[in-house]
């Protein structure tokens, strides 16, 4: 049996649902934008994108968690 996923990507699924895009895909777009910041990334999600700010923090939070270069 496997153990429900925890943290922030326990947003994931519904964040595919919601704006129709894969993880990956918008793991890719913080990785390759010139910000650097949690907070800058977040933001810019928000407003160029229409994110909510929970999808928004938990996408930066996993990607940075796991490495801007990866």
């Amino acid at each position: 049996m496997t153990a429900p996923v925890k943290g922030p990507a326990s947003y994931f699924p519904s964040i595919e649902a919601k704006y129709g895009r894969p993880v990956a895909e918008w793991q890719e777009l913080i990785r390759t934008s010139p910000l650097t910041k949690h907070m800058e990334l977040v933001a810019w999600l928000k407003t160029e994108h229409s994110l909510g700010h929970g999808h928004a923090n938990a996408l930066v939070a996993h990607t940075l968690a796991a490495g801007k270069a990866a």
